[in-house]
């Protein structure tokens, strides 16, 4: 059984944006133009196919990234079925309380649509899956959507992913018509007019330019003519003699410098009123890349930790990412991944290089977002889910037991929000621990914890309307019912400082003793510039550092470790009122053993009482998250709203207008934020919005630290 589509016309994308740009809106349209489904389904209406979570249709947002496998054949190429192309495409969520899900996403992605409000332009979670983007290299091509909206203005939204985004932008159409009069677009390159007719605009008619637009839409084509040939030497010096480049030659030069990431074109329309979506996806053909024209990927053999690189070929060993969890109801749980090189066929044994272990791939299934369609092989550059394997997690590898390679693994945000729960029955107990098993598998940002001294159960998240979903999924899911605590900030600590520290553990009770000493120094760890290489006896980790400098043996080899997991276990409990310790560097420097007391225990106690006493001395210091908060209001509640931030420590970056709107973008500590959309609504007669998403951890102030110090004990 040979592969359906050859790899140069499959196109795995992402459609990314801030909440309500339209990108489930959009999605449907892509379902309903390819034949996916024959009806389009309205996110207002709870009806989009992509959204089929309850929560999500009674909220109207996406929670979940779903996954559809579609095919497209370019408008341009009529009805050659032999020019078919498969797109696999992920609708994200935008609100940033479920970013992991954008994350892991962007990892196993190709190319990236990112859907631009044309009203509101770029937003703050915009820029956060812009920069997520750039972090994985993922090609994008932009889509500014709603331009039939009361305040739409391209030029408006353009500028401001120029301003706020990136320089590289460029126009690729212009609008005919903007709010109400919005009809239809012009194709800059081709120099004709589109307009979208039929049922449900599905029938796209190519006309002459409007007379009206004609002069912008010829300036504006020589710009982007410049742009692209700015990529190409040969090309620049014919444009330059004057000479006319051909359409087939500027979109292969278009073509290389958008999956270089040096062009970031930009289309425009309105999905809702089914305009433009169409060419978007002409565009995702002609401009996005193919696994084929993506960099191959790289891990490391798990034996001798030699890296390794596999292409996007079939005949190539297999190798594939778990990249997303998910609990069917009917099928049970469905493990999402991505085959980066070589096949697997349904029945065969999958080799998990993270764990070491094999398990059984009984079925495997293409998903249209909670339809499934069985398949008995997936190929290189495909995205699929297994059913029903047991020990697969996110960010494992799957791979050729004789050829072993574990890929990088994708990185997750630290939770910044938790709570207390705990079950209303007896027997929701039991229940309550696997549900919420379950719920963390899925999800990597959501954390569970027992607080040892109490005994209680602590959920941590992104947000409180992460949190509130997933208590939702629990009692809906899995029928818990739980009690719930008020939300708390999940503080760090750190120290400022460096301190010296030596402690000796000696105990004899007769027969054999136990004696452990060591001697460490603590410092903040420090940033390392990008490709830095570490030094062998440095052990690095996210928010920890470990350094051995031990000479000539005075602490045997094999004890090393034991120390390290002493100091470990003392960073989760901080000096200052116990919350974990980050950003900590550790180095062992001295110490010394006896030939028959000396043990792990003895070295991990030693080091223990170490680390805690020179942390004392290191000036130590609690972290807060900060959140970066952009408030839209009418200009008549500017002073109230200003006001209101000073008095939540807040630090104003900025104000703008937007339409008859002012946007205050500013920082301000979660803790002084929670239940703010409420009080936000009350104080605006309801016409203000709010967004907010973390940034970064910052000291918190003498005061703040007294109240939080007090509160714990």
């Amino acid at each position: 059984m040979n592969r359906d589509y050859p790899l140069e016309r499959v196109r795995n994308f992402g459609i990314i944006a801030h909440i309500d740009a339209g990108k489930t809106t959009t999605s449907e349209r892509v379902l309903y133009y390819t034949g996916m489904s024959h009806k389009i389904g309205e996110v207002h209406e709870g009806e989009a196919t992509t959204d089929w979570m309850e929560q999500e249709k009674e909220r109207g947002i996406t929670i979940t990234a779903a996954a559809i496998t579609c095919f497209w054949n370019p408008t341009y190429m009529g009805t050659d079925k032999s020019l078919m192309h498969r797109f696999n495409i992920i609708d994200t969520p935008g609100h940033v309380d479920f970013t992991v899900e954008v994350e892991r996403s962007l990892k196993v992605l190709d190319g990236g649509v990112v859907v631009f409000d044309g009203v509101a332009g770029v937003e703050p979670q915009s820029e956060t899956v812009w920069r997520q983007a750039d972090k994985y290299h993922v090609p994008r091509i932009c889509f500014i959507n709603k331009l039939d909206r009361t305040g739409g203005s391209f030029e408006r939204s353009y500028q401001s992913i120029l301003d706020r985004l990136n320089k590289n932008a460029v126009r690729m159409q212009i609008p005919i018509g903007e709010e109400e009069k919005h009809e239809g677009v012009i194709d800059l390159l081709k120099m004709k007019a589109y307009f979208f007719e039929g049922d449900m605009g599905s029938t796209v008619r190519e006309a002459e330019i409007p007379a009206e637009y004609l002069e912008n839409a010829t300036k504006f084509r020589a710009e982007l003519v410049e742009r692209i040939v700015e990529n190409d030497d040969a090309l620049m010096t014919a444009y330059l003699e004057g000479k006319e480049i051909s359409l087939p030659v500027l979109k292969e030069t278009l073509r290389k410098a958008v999956i270089a990431s040096k062009i970031f074109p930009v289309f425009t329309g309105s999905a809702l009123k089914n305009k433009g979506v169409q060419l978007v996806l002409d565009a995702v053909v002609d401009y996005l890349p193919s696994p084929l024209d993506i960099p191959p990927v790289t891990g490391f053999d798990p034996n001798t930790n030699e890296e390794i690189v596999r292409h996007a070929s079939d005949s190539e060993p297999f190798a594939a990412l778990a990249f997303k969890l998910q609990t069917d109801p009917f099928v049970g749980q469905l493990t999402f991944f991505r085959v980066y090189s070589g096949t697997v066929e349904a029945g065969s044994y999958l080799y998990n290089s993270t764990t070491g272990n094999k398990e059984r791939l009984g079925r495997i299934v293409r998903l249209q977002a909670n339809k499934r369609e069985e398949v008995k092989k997936v190929y290189a550059g495909e995205i699929a889910a297994a059913v029903g394997l047991k020990e697969a997690k996110t960010s494992h590898t799957f791979c050729d037991e004789t050829h072993p390679i574990v890929l990088d693994p994708i990185k997750f945000a630290e939770p910044v929000v938790s709570l207390r729960i705990e079950p209303k029955t007896k027997a929701d107990q039991e229940k309550m621990g696997m549900a919420l098993k379950k719920l963390g598998d899925e999800d990597p940002t959501f954390r569970i914890s027992s607080n040892t001294e109490t005994g209680e159960t602590i959920i941590s998240g992104m947000g409180e309307l992460h949190l509130e979903i997933m208590i939702d999924r629990m009692k809906r899911e899995f029928a818990v019912e739980a009690n719930v605590g008020k939300p708390q900030v999940a503080y760090r600590e750190t120290i400022m400082g460096t301190a010296e520290a030596e402690h000796k553990y000696i105990k004899q009770s007769g027969g054999k003793g136990q004696y452990g000493h060591v001697k460490i120094t603590l410092k903040p760890m420090e940033k390392l510039e990008e490709g830095a290489k570490i030094p062998k006896n440095v052990k690095r980790y996210e928010d920890f550092e470990f350094i051995d400098s031990i000479k000539g043996g005075v602490i045997p080899q094999e004890f090393i470790p034991a120390v390290e997991k002493g100091v470990k276990e003392a960073l989760d409990r901080g000096i200052v009122a116990g919350f974990k310790m980050v950003n900590v560097s550790c180095e062992l420097t001295f110490g010394s053993y006896h030939d028959v007391d000396s043990s792990e225990i003895a070295y991990k106690i030693a080091a223990s009482q170490a680390f805690q006493d020179g942390a004392k001395r290191a000036r130590p210091v609690i972290l807060e998250p900060i959140m970066k908060v952009e408030v839209v209001v009418p200009e008549q509640f500017m002073g109230d709203i200003t006001g209101n931030l000073n008095s939540k420590r807040a630090q104003i970056d900025g104000m703008d207008d937007r339409n008859n709107l002012k946007v205050i973008r500013a920082m301000v500590p979660l803790s002084e934020m929670f239940g703010y959309t409420t009080s936000l609504r009350s104080m605006t007669a309801g016409r203000g919005s709010a967004t907010m998403e973390f940034d970064h951890y910052d000291v918190v102030p003498p005061q703040v630290e007294k109240t939080i110090v007090e509160s714990r004990k």
